[in-house]
């Protein structure tokens, strides 16, 4: 299928490593021109040298914490027009409710929230000049299914989910979609600490931190990166204009509402 955006160009926050990064392989195989981003500059430069090898595609680096205004404005310097926004960034680390510093909490609203709606003021106004905008939030499934140990993550991210709902609902008529990605369980750094962080607090082996991550997925497997970036780009895409304002889960059918 061709997806109809070759030529476009797209921002891709935090697109070094794991679902971002599989993100932007997937953009820049549909000939999207794609800007990735990365705080490690070393780091940064490695994986678009490496995304420019594999696809062939169009990649500007652009190093800088998307947390921060000054990170902000590097990427919209880069690519003051997008067509397509990934926005993306690490999530907090898994904390009980009760051990949260004071502190904590707007880091993670700056980081989680704040961050991914400032860049969506910045680039809107173009998409809808031009009558197309593909805008992807990559949140988590603690927006819908949220945990005790993950306030920080479900509590930011659902509030940036009410936000987008509300705004996709005064742009559709503009052909500027906005759709949240609800990952869980993909084979990523993330579940690795994940992992480390149940061994610190169960008291058990790394082996069963990783076993009871497969075995809580209904597909009794980890997700891959790449079928987290394919569903990206199809949202991305010319087909998916009637599509707006969804959570949409990816996690091997494991959510068990019925919406």
């Amino acid at each position: 299928m061709d997806l109809g955006i070759k030529g476009k160009w797209a921002i891709v926050c935090a697109s070094t490593q794991g679902l971002g990064r599989a993100c932007a392989e997937a953009l820049l195989n549909e000939g999207v021109s794609v800007v990735v981003n990365g705080r490690n500059a070393d780091k940064l430069q490695k994986a678009a040298a490496e995304m420019r090898a594999a696809t062939g595609g169009e990649v500007i680096a652009v190093c800088g914490d998307v947390t921060t205004p000054e990170g902000r404005a590097a990427l919209l310097a880069a690519c003051p027009n997008p067509d397509i926004l990934v926005n993306n960034n690490a999530g907090p680390d898994p904390t009980d409710f009760l051990k949260i510093a004071d502190e904590t909490w707007p880091k993670a609203l700056e980081a989680n929230m704040i961050a991914p709606l400032m860049l969506v003021k910045a680039v809107l106004p173009g998409m809808i000049e031009r009558k197309f905008g593909r805008i992807i939030n990559i949140t988590s499934a603690m927006v819908t299914t949220p945990r005790p140990h993950m306030t920080l993550s479900s509590g930011a991210r659902a509030g940036l989910t009410a936000a987008m709902k509300g705004l996709s609902l005064d742009v559709a008529k503009h052909n500027v979609t906005i759709n949240n990605l609800l990952p869980e369980r993909f084979d990523t750094a993330r579940q690795d600490q994940m992992a480390k962080e149940v061994v610190k607090r169960q008291g058990v082996t790394y082996e069963e931190a990783r076993r009871r991550q497969v075995e809580s997925i209904a597909a009794k497997r980890m997700g891959q990166p790449s079928e987290f970036g394919a569903t990206c780009a199809f949202l991305c895409s010319v087909h998916a204009g009637f599509m707006s304002g969804q959570n949409v889960h990816l996690d091997g059918g494991s959510y068990p509402a019925l919406m």
